[in-house]
């Protein structure tokens, strides 16, 4: 019951400073500047920053009270930088980026299935289909970079929730 007190009173008393911030500064805060402070990545860093101080303790609170950290630094939010779905996802692309778009033209392969295990989606069949059915936002030109191909993956293997990407 202490510990509880004592958590709302230095939330209350750390609230304070961080509220004065201009609003530019909490605007970029919120959406994630990448820059954090010594509590690290999480909801903390995008509440607080990487305002230097006693603040850091609130921040680790916030993020070991919510789990974002952990969640953030997994799927690449909460200012947690690119995340392992993502860093998996561009280190294949790189390595397998004509195989990956024979397989996703066909909406099957061997690429596909890796796609599917690296990204923890839950049928390689949807997959597949998804990525087919977004080729040519996938693969607009031969010229597009890895960056894009991978980023235009993600997009459609995590915005599609029937997929199940990312629920391991």
């Amino acid at each position: 019951m202490r510990s509880s007190l004592a958590l709302a009173i230095a939330a209350v008393v750390f609230a304070f400073p961080a509220a004065a911030q201009s609003r530019a500064q909490t605007e970029s805060a919120i959406k994630g500047t990448g820059k954090y402070g010594a509590a690290g990545c999480g909801l903390g860093s995008m509440a607080f920053g990487d305002t230097p101080g006693a603040v850091q303790i609130l921040a680790a609170t916030t993020n070991g009270l919510f789990g974002t950290q952990t969640f953030g630094i997994t799927t690449g939010t909460s200012n947690c930088g690119p995340g392992l779905f993502a860093m998996g996802t561009k280190n294949f692309v790189e390595a397998n980026r004509e195989a990956l778009a024979k397989d996703i033209s066909r909406g099957e392969g061997e690429a596909i299935g890796a796609l599917t295990v690296i990204n923890a989606c839950g049928d390689s069949h949807k997959v597949g289909a998804a990525l087919q059915k977004n080729f040519k936002t996938i693969f607009p030109s031969e010229s597009a970079s890895n960056d894009d191909v991978t980023r235009a993956i993600l997009e459609t293997l995590h915005g599609d929730q029937s997929l199940g990407c990312g629920k391991s």
